[in-house]
């Protein structure tokens, strides 16, 4: 018996029949009413979700055609892409002086302009959906995408020969700006700066000047003043402020390889937030100043690996030494640079002593560069410290890389060579190899060769563990 006789066999009726028949398509869908109304229902359902499938795939376009590339023409937007001048959030102009939060979010809006909704209106719809032409600078790990929420209005004026609109959105600053002729050339500067706090919060640049800059003051600043970083010994000069916060015009640092000046803010907060408080800023190309911070040699007072601010006779040499070695880093996502004074050396054939320090220079993304450095007793005040080492995307120099080593190879004043290692309180033991070979007990080592060495360090903690020596040739 076939297979279709035995299937007839065993059922009657037209199904036998259809079956049986040369028509017979196994693929083919046989539907019962009530099968008619199920497969209704699964229609329903899977046009509903293709059109919710549709909604976000939408918003996902608008959000993405706010972080376009400067001069792109991206779809037009949606009407209500943008929020407008009056959904703005206004900060109280006292509330920086009731709340436990001092960050940007306590920053009241400031300058002549903070009610001109057709400029306001301008800066919103350039964030949400830049015009082409328009100018975009997003600093590393940023986006220029609109923001979720009605941002917070932190000033909107004029500025030199530009008009000024800042805005935060709580994770980020916007700073629009347009020329005043031809009308509404229009810039936009968006950077990271989540986590802010009294001190990275204190300062923003209202402009990007290559000679100077405008700097728009937290309303907790009590007092401002500018210092050159490469002359420790010269006191800060005073710096007017306007009733709005804004400064008058700070010099920029020399471009290119020089280091003929290196001019930073000092800033005091008020006694209503703390007392006796001041720290430096300095201008690295983004929206907020950078942070300097210091940490001074082992046994100098205070607890071990804190850094603390950068104003005191001890930082202010260290970082005139350090900040021309760092060089200019430009608009490099930079929140806080700290300069760790971790080792101090007695050189060999009367050259001195010398102090080792590594800057770790920190982003709002969370990633930091090192910059390892030596200097003498006999260098100048002015004289950039000697580049021992550099590394990317590190932790060392962190609190989460507190145990560090670095070597180079030293001329001395006689002319003779030396390999120089030094290693971070935690280190017991150093050993060279290479050009020479030789094992020593502490956390300094000097060693005599013919010429200038190639050799690798390693050294070994308290703890038996050993890491390389940043350096190593």
């Amino acid at each position: 018996m076939s297979t279709a006789d035995s299937l007839g066999a065993g059922r009657a009726g037209p199904t036998a029949a259809l079956l049986s028949s040369h028509e017979f398509d196994a693929c083919a869908l046989q539907a019962s009413p009530t099968d008619l109304l199920r497969r209704s229902r699964r229609v329903r359902l899977t046009l509903g979700a293709v059109a919710v499938g549709l909604a976000a795939a939408t918003a996902m376009a608008i959000t993405v055609a706010g972080d376009t590339a400067p001069g792109s023409s991206a779809p037009a937007p949606a009407a209500d892409s943008a929020f407008t001048p009056a959904e703005l959030v206004r900060t109280p102009r006292q509330a920086w002086d009731n709340t436990s939060r001092v960050d940007f979010t306590a920053w009241p809006p400031r300058g002549s302009r903070t009610h001109d909704d057709g400029l306001l209106g301008r800066a919103l719809a350039t964030w949400a959906h830049p015009r082409a032409g328009t100018r975009v600078r997003r600093a590393p790990a940023t986006t220029a995408a609109a923001p979720a929420t009605a941002p917070q209005l932190l000033y909107a004026g004029d500025v030199a020969d530009r008009t000024v609109v800042l805005l935060y959105d709580g994770t980020r600053l916007a700073r629009y700006s347009e020329a005043r002729a031809p009308a509404h050339a229009a810039e936009l500067s968006v950077a990271r700066t989540d986590d802010a706090d009294l001190t990275t919060a204190a300062a923003v640049s209202l402009n990007s000047g290559r000679d100077a800059a405008r700097y728009l003051l937290a309303p907790w600043i009590s007092e401002a003043s500018v210092r050159d970083l490469v002359r420790p010994d010269v006191i800060a000069r005073p710096l007017r402020t306007a009733k709005d916060g804004v400064t008058q015009p700070v010099p920029v640092g020399s471009a290119g390889g020089g280091c003929e000046s290196r001019p930073v803010l000092q800033l005091r907060s008020s006694q209503r937030i703390v007392e006796k408080h001041s720290f430096l800023l300095a201008d690295w190309g983004g929206l907020s100043p950078v942070h300097l911070t210091h940490i001074p040699l082992p046994g100098q007072g205070g607890p071990p690996g804190r850094p603390r601010e950068a104003t005191g006779s001890a930082a202010l040499l260290a970082w005139a030494h350090t900040v021309c070695a760092l060089g200019s880093p430009g608009n490099a996502g930079v929140r806080s640079v700290n300069a760790w004074d971790f080792a101090e050396q007695n050189l060999p054939d009367h050259g001195g002593t010398a102090v080792w320090s590594c800057a770790r220079a920190d982003t709002w993304s969370g990633p930091g560069d090192v910059t390892v450095t030596l200097r003498t007793s006999r260098d100048l005040p002015s004289a950039p410290a000697r580049t021992v080492a550099r590394a990317r995307s590190t932790a060392a120099c962190s609190r989460f890389g507190q145990n560090i080593a670095a070597t180079t190879g030293w001329q001395s004043p006689g002319g003779h060579w030396y390999v120089l290692a030094a290693g971070s309180r935690a280190v017991t033991r150093l050993s060279v190899s290479g050009d020479v070979s030789a094992t020593k007990r502490g956390r300094t080592l000097d060693l005599p060769v013919s010429h200038k060495p190639r050799t690798r360090v390693r050294a070994t903690l308290a703890t038996g563990e050993q890491v390389n020596a940043l350096g190593s040739r």
